[in-house]
């Protein structure tokens, strides 16, 4: 095939081959859409949706080992994006089977959803490779905007209990917008300053006299950043839209939603050193600081397992963005394992949460406040078993990946000496591990007379154990993932 010249770049047949996860996660959308319009059969969809996110998944395990491809102009689709595509397929496909359960009864049409998801997903995986401000804010936006209708999804069924859900996409969109807006604001700054659009070009800002300029331009992009994130004090919407959202796509919000645009962040931290102005690193740390002791303090006075989750998600992000910080103070690639691991234990640990509150959850009903979990142990002992090995992970217990996770970040603070910050991981902890006990307590606790039957769901259950068991392996013997880890930062 002749080549083709793009501004400069020239492209061949053989570059598509990196690109096929993202491909692969196109033609699923299009495939589900068209089986949509076509004729409507709910598993059908669902089967479709796995099967193409699955196949992106495999496609990009396969090229994880293989030769690093040149970097194209919008996207570099190496062996840190093609990890990190299998990790968002796959959480992908849990929250698809989750979905599944959930959308049993519910009173409108159902297929829309796994578009969406698809979409959704698309959006997250160009993110994983992006390398440019334009594929960055394709991604973000192809992500929001399906997140959108996720969030919403249920507003048009005929039960009352449906209409947070609207209320909470809203908040969603209203914010994200502001965000976004603010990256792009950002961006143009960069490009003024350096004439590229291009991550590369950052490493191009003044540090020295005519700083501020590129002070004020990395603080925008910082501030979209953290409210995608929800750091501190960008978390406002948070709680809101996790609790008046559907759980699969709260599921989803907290995981890919999440990981898809801190992985594009640490990609400029470690190869633009963007983090080398010097109030731009005061900045990062004070979100890093104030995000884990109020999102773990704010935890605290919640009953609602949504809004502890919510929250205790504002001091992960906390958390991960000291490994962030020492990207910058420290000699090799420990930074970057850090956030790898961590978001990998983050995504099995987070997606196993909400993986419970959706099996047991449907749209008439979500199963959200601690006082509807009394009990589980007696009632659903295996279910019961893994949700609180998912909140002790959360919390950094031993023999789990959340402990392995957060040992890797005290190990990337202490060589880079964050001490403020490695105090506060370890209070905050200690705070989360509180309010994680309180709702294993509760399940604990005698089944309450005339408790409703549970829901049953074969699939979704199967998830849940899958994840367990991911957890539990990793934790014992993170040896496999800590290696494959290490050769990708390398």
């Amino acid at each position: 095939m002749t080549p083709l010249d793009y501004a400069g770049y020239t492209m061949s047949a053989g570059d598509l081959i990196p690109l096929l996860p993202l491909l692969a996660v196109t033609a699923t959308s299009i495939w589900v859409m068209m089986a949509i319009g076509v004729k409507r059969n709910y598993p059908f969809v669902l089967g479709s949706t796995v099967a193409g996110l699955l196949l992106a998944a495999l496609l990009a395990k396969r090229l994880l080992t293989g030769p690093a491809p040149e970097a194209a102009p919008l996207l570099t689709m190496d062996a840190y994006a093609q990890f990190f595509t299998v990790l968002i397929c796959a959480a992908a496909v849990g929250v698809s089977l989750l979905s599944h359960n959930y959308w049993t009864e519910f009173d409108d049409q159902r297929e829309e959803f796994f578009l969406l998801l698809s979409l959704a997903t698309l959006g997250a995986v160009v993110l994983a490779g992006a390398n440019h401000f334009a594929s960055l804010l394709l991604g973000l936006e192809t992500l929001s905007m399906s997140l959108y209708g996720m969030l919403a999804y249920p507003a048009h069924s005929k039960r009352k209990a449906n209409s947070r859900a609207l209320e909470s996409a809203v908040k969603y969109l209203i914010l994200s917008a502001v965000s976004t807006a603010m990256i792009l604001f950002g961006a143009a700054l960069i490009y003024a300053e350096t004439g590229s659009l291009a991550f590369a070009g950052l490493g191009g800002l003044p540090a020295g006299p005519g700083v501020e300029y590129s002070v004020v331009a990395l603080l925008l992009v910082s501030a979209g950043v953290a409210f995608k994130l929800s750091l501190f004090p960008f978390h406002i919407w948070t709680p809101d839209v996790y609790d008046g959202a559907p759980a699969p796509a709260t599921a989803y919000l907290a995981t890919i939603g999440k990981i898809a645009v801190f992985i594009v962040l640490l990609r400029v931290v470690v190869e633009t050193r963007s983090l080398g102005i010097a109030p731009v690193v005061i900045v990062f740390s004070l979100l890093a600081l104030l995000s884990i002791i109020a999102g773990n303090l704010l935890a605290l006075l919640q009953d609602n397992i949504k809004r502890i989750l919510a929250y205790s998600s504002i001091a992960h992000m906390g958390y991960l963005l000291i490994a962030i910080i020492a990207a910058f103070y420290a000699e090799g690639p420990i930074s970057i394992e850090a956030v790898s691991f961590y978001l990998f234990a983050y995504v099995v640990m987070t997606l196993g949460a909400f993986g419970v509150v959706s099996l047991l959850s449907s749209d008439a009903l979500e199963r959200d406040c601690i006082s509807d979990y009394q009990g589980l142990f007696w009632r659903r002992p295996w279910l019961a078993a893994a949700f609180t090995g998912m909140l002790l992970s959360l919390a950094g217990i031993p023999l789990t990946a959340g402990f392995i996770g957060k040992f890797y970040l005290v190990l990337a603070g202490v060589e880079s000496g964050l001490w403020l910050l490695l105090a506060a991981l370890v209070v905050g902890s200690g705070i989360g591990l509180y309010y994680y006990l309180r709702i294993v307590y509760r399940m604990l606790l005698p089944e309450p007379e005339g408790a409703p039957q549970l829901r049953q769901g074969t699939a979704g259950f199967s998830i849940v154990l899958v994840l367990f068991v991911l957890l539990v392996l990793f934790g014992v013997y993170p040896a496999s993932l800590m290696s494959l880890i290490e050769s990708i930062a390398l």
